[in-house]
């Protein structure tokens, strides 16, 4: 398969040199990409890409959009195959179980667990809604476009990508294919408010894609993603601008936070290589120390230069589930119906 050849074009060898060769200092060209290790710093990986492979009659896939971790270990999967909109598998790549043949347009998954019971949050880009489920698929309430805010004209004008639940029940959901809106409510469904929107300025958004929690400064925070401004947004819990956070070269997709550091898988911007991408790592003072399959991060004068592609493993990276051994797992839209591919930190 192409995408697991390397990228044939000088970029490659003058970064990230260390990506191209396995652990004994050979040049790999196009060997087996197990012997490949891919990232920079404490944070390298060896690549796995047939992790999450299953039987395509069986078990089909479409775009796998999103992966979560539950409180029992196993790795969950969203599609928008309606065979099977949620595949569950063990850390081994092991099927479990699956569900779901109601969502078409699965795009978001957010886990939360709730007085010992961890349930699922999913954003429906064709049903333009939030559904919370349990890990069984049961269905605990929906909830439809914001007709109450005032913002949208009809309902299709809402299109919602992610959803992030606070220590308090709080749901913020962001319209990442749709007007642009957080919208926030509370663990009742209630609305609270809306920021953000459409715009270029530091508080507006072009494709807010990603939403998540970020709890590394000892406080709840909103991190989320300008997917197209190629920049994170770090916003209070009421709604108010904190920082914004370069990372160019990237399309970044859903922020995930483990410990200290945030993960987030990213689409290469450039144009040699398109619908590639890598998987960037950031500390938490927000610099990026390791891009898997992509180049070395550096910094001029406080600034990030531009990041890109030098190992062709990925196409439309959109999301990354990191699991309690700092592996990673990686799913993949618009990608030929692929499985997840899982990188094993060494």
């Amino acid at each position: 398969m192409e995408r697991r050849n390397f990228i044939k074009n000088t970029m490659a060898f003058s970064v990230g040199a260390s990506t191209l060769y396995s652990a004994a200092g050979q040049f790999l060209g196009k060997q087996n990409m197990s012997d490949v290790i891919v990232g920079h710093g404490d944070y390298k990986y060896k690549i796995d890409m047939h992790w999450g492979s299953l039987n395509s009659q069986q078990v089909p896939v479409k775009n796998c959009h999103e992966m979560v971790q539950d409180s029992m270990g196993r790795i969950i999967l969203l599609t928008d195959h309606t065979k099977n909109n949620v595949i569950i598998y063990d850390k081994s790549g092991k099927l479990i179980e699956t569900w779901g043949t109601d969502y078409p347009g699965a795009h978001g998954l957010t886990i939360n667990n709730e007085g010992g019971e961890d349930f699922l949050y999913i954003c429906d880009n064709s049903l333009h809604c939030l559904i919370k489920t349990d890990l069984k698929g049961n269905e605990i309430f929906r909830l439809p476009y914001p007709k109450e805010t005032g913002l949208y004209a009809s309902e299709g004008k809402y299109v919602p990508t992610e959803s992030a639940i606070a220590a308090n029940g709080d749901i913020y959901i962001s319209d990442g294919y749709g007007s642009q809106y957080i919208i926030q409510y509370n663990h009742k469904g209630e609305l609270i408010r809306t920021f953000g929107g459409r715009g270029d300025g530091p508080e507006h958004f072009d494709n807010a894609h990603g939403i998540a929690i970020d709890t590394r400064n000892g406080k709840e925070e909103l991190m989320i993603t300008a997917r197209k401004q190629n920049k994170f947004k770090k916003f209070t819990m009421d709604g108010k601008l904190i920082e914004v956070i370069d990372l160019p070269g990237a399309w970044v997709c859903r922020p995930v936070i483990h410990g200290d550091d945030l993960y987030v898988a990213t689409i290469w911007s450039g144009e040699k290589v398109p619908n590639s991408g890598f998987v960037s790592i950031l500390n938490k003072e927000n610099k990026l120390v390791s891009a898997p399959c992509g180049s070395i991060p550096t910094y001029e004068n406080g600034k990030l230069n531009p990041v890109y592609q030098t190992l062709n493993i990925f196409q439309h990276p959109h999301d990354v589930c990191i699991d309690e051994d700092d592996s990673i797992y990686v799913a993949q839209w618009n990608s030929g119906n692929v499985y997840p591919i899982k990188l094993t930190r060494v």
